[in-house]
């Protein structure tokens, strides 16, 4: 239900915004295309745009009113994107103990799940699929073909490519660029983390994906910030596959990104590109690591 409340939300709050007096709103059936949502979704929003007063709902006829004001809106933090809510019940499934190579996923189950419309829901798993983790099968089922050391090598290697250029252009941003600004407070949260850091070390894979993602977007690259959604998903979520030592590995990735902050606002390129080798090395262990292995593979991985 709050998966569904989230989408209901951010939907409204796209639908609400491009709304003009006197302006008819088609059917149900429209609007949930339009939206990429499921049809209760769009009777949803239609129900409080008629509480609210913005629209006249007479059966078929829907009549806008008057023009929304900020106050119809739903508060950001109440809102997330579309894209991110089916990512995130994606993962959860694909993440979950009955999660194994040859695991169905279903187009549909997924979308009633999240409350959202298969097209959109389709687009994810296709724009997923170009990464080799799922495989497409007739009649909207996907086939989950599971993470393999190999992939996790060919993934990190493209990774740390991205990264190191990344990671250079932050150091050459203007000391005016709001950039700074995002990246001192990720570190107040990084202290302020460790200070609680038996209770909120679970926290840290969120906190990681923000780091990492503010830095990609220094780059200004499209097709960076295109693939950087299939490193976003399998780095940062692998740290739920293996719970082992979970708060001693957060703890040490938390003291290796305030060196790397630190060397960021050297702007030394040489301390950057130092430091930012040295965590995402560790990151690779920390993946690899996580994988199931055999004993061979186990004493093969970097010490």
């Amino acid at each position: 239900m709050a998966r569904q409340n989230t989408v209901f939300k951010e939907a409204y709050n796209r639908y609400v915004v491009a709304l003009r007096p006197e302006e008819a709103l088609p059917s149900e059936p429209d609007i949930a295309a339009q939206l990429g949502i499921s049809r209760s979704t769009a009777r949803a929003i239609l129900t409080r745009l008629n509480d609210e007063g913005i629209i006249s709902w007479n059966k078929r006829q829907k009549v806008v009113l008057r023009a929304p004001v900020e106050a119809d809106l739903f508060p950001s933090e109440e809102t997330d994107s579309l894209h991110n809510i089916i990512e995130r019940s994606f993962m959860q499934r694909i993440l979950s103990d009955d999660a194994a190579p040859g695991t169905q996923i279903n187009e549909l189950e997924l979308a009633r799940d999240i409350g959202t419309g298969t097209t959109s829901v389709r687009e994810f798993l296709i724009r997923f699929s170009r990464f080799g983790l799922i495989e497409k099968r007739p009649n909207s089922h996907w086939i989950l073909k599971g993470f393999t050391r190999e992939f996790a090598l060919e993934l990190a290697e493209v990774r740390e490519m991205f990264e190191l250029h990344s990671a250079a252009e932050f150091g050459k941003l203007p000391g005016d660029n709001d950039a700074w600004r995002a990246l001192a407070e990720i570190k107040a949260e990084h202290h302020a983390m460790l200070k609680d850091l038996d209770h909120r070390y679970k926290e840290f894979s969120a906190l990681d994906e923000r780091f990492h993602l503010l830095i990609h977007g220094a780059a200004k690259n499209r097709f960076i910030a295109d693939f950087y959604d299939a490193i976003a998903i399998v780095f940062h979520y692998h740290y739920q596959w293996n719970k082992a030592f979970a708060r001693q590995r957060n703890e040490r990735a938390i003291h290796e990104h305030l060196d790397y902050i630190s060397a960021l606002e050297s702007r030394d390129p040489a301390a950057i590109e130092f430091s930012c080798r040295l965590h995402l090395r560790s990151a690779r262990q920390t993946l690899l690591q996580s994988l199931p292995q055999s004993p061979a593979e186990s004493d093969s991985l970097p010490k």
